[in-house]
């Protein structure tokens, strides 16, 4: 759905007062010795994960802190992200096996983070994709894919490009973005500065509004070679995100929640003039 930034806001201020805080860190370390005596009687038993569900921590960001410590005592030395990141998607190259055992039942037992929910968050963006691409051929729309454009040498690209623009609410599309999430007001800006903005490009328009139908001016197409700078593109936040951010059309960025399907092709306006 879209959701103002006033009913946004709302939301993120309540779930505000149940994400970890640093009062669930002092509670973690009162309780951590209860760890080591809790394995000591029982290994088998998830007493990390208990602690966790006690002060009301993510199971797998409470992994990662123990992990990270237990690493640092054992090799005297800071461990790196990679380090950490590859131990909690396998558990079994932890040093300790106990130690393994508990990380491994936090992990799976987090609906929020690790890497577990990691892989869904993937196999969703990836599904969402391919349904994107069974509408555009649907639709006869040309297009190229993200792994053709990387094949040629583009370092960031939007998931399609369209070989012949198209025009959506009186905007030109040539490219478009496939989100399997909600676009709030912080993902989005960095999504933005990280992808959007590198996709666009002023370029001068192919015919002027004398020659053109109403509403569809076509851009002139780049040149394989250029990197990045595909022009004008569309954003789909399949589940919703936040309306006041669809506020860069005349910029170049489109948001929507779902396929358009008031699209026009060049084919329509043609059929119209």
């Amino acid at each position: 759905m879209k959701l103002s930034k006033a009913q946004y806001d709302e939301i993120a201020q309540f779930l505000g007062h149940v994400q970890p805080t640093r009062q669930s860190l002092r509670k973690l370390k009162e309780k951590f010795p209860r760890y080591l005596n809790g394995v000591m009687k029982n290994a088998a038993a998830p007493v990390l994960l208990d602690l966790a569900n006690e002060v009301d921590f993510a199971p797998s960001l409470m992994a990662r802190i123990v992990l990270e410590r237990f690493l640092q005592e054992k090799e005297q030395t800071i461990p790196s992200k990679t380090l950490i990141n590859s131990m909690l998607r396998d558990p079994s190259q932890i040093p300790d096996g106990v130690l393994a055992n508990q990380v491994y039942q936090c992990t799976v037992n987090d609906c929020c983070y690790g890497p577990l929910v990691d892989c869904i968050k993937h196999a969703i963006g990836h599904e969402h994709e391919v349904l994107l691409r069974e509408m555009l051929l649907e639709k006869n729309l040309s297009f190229i894919a993200e792994d053709q454009l990387r094949a040629k040498g583009y370092d960031k690209t939007p998931d399609f490009i369209l070989e012949v623009p198209v025009a959506v609410e009186g905007h030109i599309i040539h490219w478009i973005e496939s989100k399997a999430s909600f676009g709030d007001e912080s993902s989005h800006q960095a999504h933005l500065q990280d992808q959007f903005w590198s996709y666009w490009n002023r370029r001068k328009v192919a015919c002027d509004s004398t020659s053109c139908s109403p509403g569809f001016k076509v851009f002139l197409p780049l040149g394989i070679g250029i990197r990045g700078l595909f022009g004008p593109g569309l954003v789909i936040y399949w589940y919703g995100f936040i309306e006041e951010l669809d506020c860069h059309r005349e910029r170049g960025i489109l948001l929507k929640d779902c396929f358009p399907t008031d699209i026009v092709t060049l084919r329509h306006s043609m059929a119209q003039r």
